[in-house]
């Protein structure tokens, strides 16, 4: 029998205080009863003592705390899980919102996870192929891994996510693996956008291998706290009980970190840096570390975060925290955009630290690392090259450095600029690689052994 309480004594935006509860836990679900009958929603959030501070799902607005009781159920929230979720779409709390029947679900998992021994956990080192050549040569995406994409307000990185979700494979032995599977969480986005995704993948086929999860801006707050947990939820399934290699793209973790900073001052918290909790590091921890491989399983999570920097700062807390969590970051650069070169990946700002791991012979291709490499240090050499020039004049550059020079307007027209529709496979990623490389004189090609050029150079 649920017990009820009717001391609500205080309102504030999300949430409410209700006084003398007994056993109240941590993330315990919570029924509110108003006035009117209705039943609205909600979760722990701080108990201590008989006092307990309660995050509604719903608006509060409506509530008249002096008629109104509720009670705490003893239970986490849940989501159930099947197979049957692939080519669905869900709401930040699990509903389905794409018109189709209901989930019967194979079992019901907690939605912040379980502890994982660290012991249990597998190095990455099995690669992902995206179809994009400045990810896949130069920052390689490995299975298990989390790389997240720093963009900047106003840039395409939504037809980037949409563009990685279409193309990424995993290939095992010269084949396409077809265990494999996309989580994709959509959080804080407009209608508009959310349209984007469901018909780009819908038109694709993508869809198919894909579970999404839709929050949109005028959605309740607590949906886009909870929308990143269901989806790594989802993706544990898949990957641990069902043994599938599980790609989850997750736009736009700033939505998801001014959640954090909203409810944080709605219960009067003493701000960290820029007003954002103090506990915002642990917080996306418990986001990111959700990815990986474990011994005993034949799945994987592999995390593609994006986030927009505000303002283009690096050194705002959210960009700043997660670089320390995740393991490199793919950065998209404003100045690429407005030379109409898409998507406008910024390859030298640009780091995948396990990229070592998953490359090579038997993974890619024998010359990978020398080839990304050498395109690496050609094009840091020839920007300050064109730098230079453009400030000296050309006339004042040898005949080697404007080579350079040629080089990097071409690497950025050719390799980096390959648009959002085509697919690129490693094979001809890096053969292009080997094409722009035959601009530069031999000699300064010194990144790459003697035998690859005689094998690739003019292949």
């Amino acid at each position: 029998m649920k017990k009820w309480y009717k001391t609500i004594k205080e309102l504030y935006g999300p949430l409410l205080i209700v006084e003398g509860v007994e056993n109240a836990k941590f993330e315990d679900l919570v029924e509110v009863e108003t006035q009117d009958g209705e039943i609205r929603k909600g979760r722990v959030l701080e108990a201590r003592d008989d006092r307990a501070v309660v995050q509604m799902f719903d608006t509060t607005s409506g509530i008249d705390i002096k008629n109104s009781k509720a009670s705490f159920l003893g239970k986490t929230l849940k989501l159930g899980v099947s197979e049957l979720m692939l080519g669905r779409v869900f709401n930040g709390f699990g509903d389905v919102m794409d018109g189709g029947e209901e989930i019967i679900p194979d079992k019901e998992l907690d939605i912040n996870g379980f502890p994982l021994n660290p012991f249990m956990r597998e190095f990455p080192e099995d690669f992902i192929q995206t179809g994009v050549s400045t990810i896949d040569v130069m920052n390689t995406l490995v299975q298990g891994q989390k790389l997240p994409i720093f963009s900047v307000a106003g840039l395409p990185h939504s037809k980037l996510a949409a563009q990685i979700v279409r193309q990424s494979k995993v290939i095992k032995e010269g084949k396409v693996d077809s265990n494999f599977a996309i989580v994709f969480g959509a959080i804080g986005i407009t209608f508009e956008e959310s349209q984007f995704f469901i018909n780009e993948f819908k038109k694709t086929g993508a869809l198919f291998k894909t579970v999404m999860f839709i929050n949109l801006a005028n959605d309740p707050v607590i949906e886009r706290i909870t929308l990143p947990r269901l989806a790594l939820t989802t993706a544990e399934y898949l990957a641990y009980e069902k043994n599938m290699n599980v790609l989850v793209v997750l736009t736009d973790i700033t939505n998801y970190c001014n959640s954090l900073r909203e409810v944080s001052a709605a219960r009067k918290e003493v701000p960290g840096r820029r007003s954002y909790p103090g506990y915002m590091y642990t917080d996306l921890a418990s986001l990111y570390e959700r990815a990986g491989k474990v011994d005993g399983s034949t799945g994987s999570i592999t995390q593609l975060p994006i986030l927009t920097m505000p303002e283009g700062d690096k050194t705002h807390p959210i960009p700043d925290l997660t670089g320390y969590i995740t393991e490199g970051q793919i950065v998209l650069a404003p100045e690429l955009e407005k030379k109409g070169i898409n998507p406008p990946v910024a390859v030298l700002a640009s780091l995948s630290r396990l990229m070592n791991k998953g490359i090579g012979e038997g993974k890619t291709r024998e010359d990978h690392s020398g080839v990304a490499n050498q395109l690496f240090a050609g094009y840091a050499k020839g920007r300050e090259l064109r730098e230079l020039a453009q400030i000296l004049g050309e006339s004042s550059l040898s005949e080697d450095d404007r080579k350079f020079v040629q080089f990097v307007d071409a690497f950025e027209k050719e390799f980096v600029n390959q648009g959002y529709e085509n697919d690129r496979s490693i094979e001809e990623s890096l053969n292009l690689g080997w094409k722009l490389l035959a601009m530069l004189p031999e000699k300064e090609l010194k990144r790459v052994k003697k035998e690859h050029i005689e094998k690739y150079m003019n292949k």
